[in-house]
């Protein structure tokens, strides 16, 4: 039970709840306190009120009819029910009429209000007196009764007392504190069962969540944290949590699949150079067979490197991090670049290269990537489109539609019709059986993909009759 105890104080929502109660407990006992003292501050301001009221009424009674009407008026009004505290003593303090029977000493002694609160006794209260002398003598602290008072002298040295009750505020006090205790007390007891249902349901979704992650931390990739439905904040932590989990394994599997595409397409490339540095060494007898040789085994060695160096790009792009600055480019400016470029590759190839550009299109991104994947599509485009029995032609389009700006390449060749071989053909080093008589290592579609990825856009590859569109889709937002 102890140990229980001590693992909930541990943790974060026992500490803060311990914190709020210990706050909430301090407030409302000063709540207690500050509210009974003002009310009680409250009915003594309004006591002495009263009690300045009935000396005005006996100063003018005074007055009117001298002692005797002053006598009469106190003796009736004391009579009356929930009378006041009424006394008239001579010089030396002997009580001569009134309805109190006994005072604590010193009351009488000086003119004005009472200092403080004074002991007294009523007629009619039992015990708590003695008679010495026909003197009224008070035990301090037996009649149970307190009072405060205005004490007066009449021009004869005659002594008048008007007082009140203090039993009134007292109860008042009483009633009011005890109600914020009780109120307090269910408050507390209502923040404990709060605490309670709503604090071990969050405990027991955090146990939940740290059992899952210590299963995923474990090995099991494809767990994921769960999720109960409520919306609440762990839901949200769980769901973004998961997503992360989620990214995480697709770059794992990112990772796998381009270590086994680099494994099975690169290794026929690298046994085929040291294959003709070995057959170099082994034939070759002059120096100008050496050259070819090694020149073939650089243009190799090269091919090599740039793919390398597009596994690289493609891997950066994909993750979301690259060192690529991102600026304004006109698209119209670079269709016409990489079109001028590609014009004397499709000359050669008896492909006739188009520009269809509309109106200026400007976009937020990095000039030397969208050239690069525009260069790759519109490569491709050409290669696949050349035949020996006709014209081909390959066409670039750039305009805006719903709101996007797309690039299109089109070509009138082959194309790709079946919808699988599509999704496949944006995939790292994936070469279509009818790609494989041409050069290339599949990573052209794939780098135009992380590019448009990087660019917050997309890659759409659409069949034509004859022939394959390959669209790169940027947010019309942007530029």
């Amino acid at each position: 039970m102890w140990h229980t105890l001590t693992s909930i104080m541990k943790t974060t929502a026992a500490r803060l709840s311990a914190l709020y109660f210990l706050l909430f407990g301090i407030c409302a006992i000063f709540l207690v306190f500050y509210m009974t003292s003002l009310s009680v501050r409250m009915l003594t301001v309004q006591t002495q009120e009263t009690i300045n009221e009935e000396v005005q009424g006996l100063v003018a009674a005074y007055q009117r009819g001298g002692l005797p009407l002053l006598v009469r008026t106190i003796e009736r009004r004391a009579r009356q029910p929930g009378a006041n505290l009424y006394l008239i003593a001579d010089p030396n303090g002997r009580i001569l009429s009134g309805n109190v029977e006994s005072l604590a000493p010193g009351v009488l002694a000086a003119e004005g209000w009472t200092g403080r609160p004074f002991a007294y006794q009523r007629y009619g209260d039992a015990g708590a007196q003695e008679r010495a002398g026909g003197d009224r003598v008070t035990r301090a602290g037996e009649t149970g009764h307190d009072a405060i008072a205005l004490v007066l002298r009449l021009p004869n040295q005659m002594i008048v007392l008007v007082g009140r009750d203090l039993g009134e505020p007292e109860r008042f006090r009483d009633v009011v504190r005890r109600a914020l205790m009780v109120a307090l007390g269910m408050m507390s007891l209502g923040g404990l069962a709060i605490w309670f249902l709503v604090g071990r349901r969050a405990l027991k979704r955090i146990d939940s969540i740290s059992a899952a992650s210590a299963r995923i931390m474990g090995g099991d990739l494809a767990g994921r944290l769960p999720v109960s439905g409520a919306g609440d904040e762990f839901d949200r932590l769980s769901e973004n949590l998961n997503m992360m989990l989620t990214r995480i394994a697709s770059l794992n599997e990112g990772l796998k699949q381009v270590s086994d595409n680099i494994a099975h397409d690169l290794k026929t490339p690298l046994t085929r150079l040291r294959n003709r540095a070995e057959a170099a060494l082994a034939k070759a007898s002059e120096p100008a067979e050496y050259r070819e040789a090694l020149e073939r085994t650089i243009a190799e060695s090269d091919q090599l490197i740039r793919t390398f160096n597009a596994i690289l790009m493609i891997s950066r792009l994909e993750a979301g991090y690259s060192s690529e600055t991102v600026s304004k480019v006109d698209l119209v400016d670079l269709v016409r670049d990489v079109v001028e470029l590609y014009e004397p590759v499709a000359e050669e190839s008896g492909v006739t290269l188009d520009a269809e550009i509309g109106g200026p299109q400007v976009v937020a991104g990095n000039r030397e990537l969208i050239a690069q994947s525009l260069s790759n599509v519109v490569d491709n485009a050409i290669k696949y489109s050349s035949a020996p029995d006709r014209k081909p032609k390959v066409a670039v389009c750039l305009d805006r539609v719903d709101g996007e700006i797309r690039l299109t390449v089109s070509d009138d060749g082959p194309g790709i019709p079946d919808d699988a071989d599509r999704q496949r053909a944006t995939e790292r080093f994936v070469r279509l059986e009818k790609s494989r008589s041409q050069p290339g290592s599949g990573l052209g579609l794939s780098l135009a993909k992380a590019v448009m990825k990087f660019h917050r856009g997309r890659l759409d590859l659409s069949p034509r009759d004859p022939g394959l569109s390959v669209t790169m889709a940027f947010p019309g937002t942007q530029g």
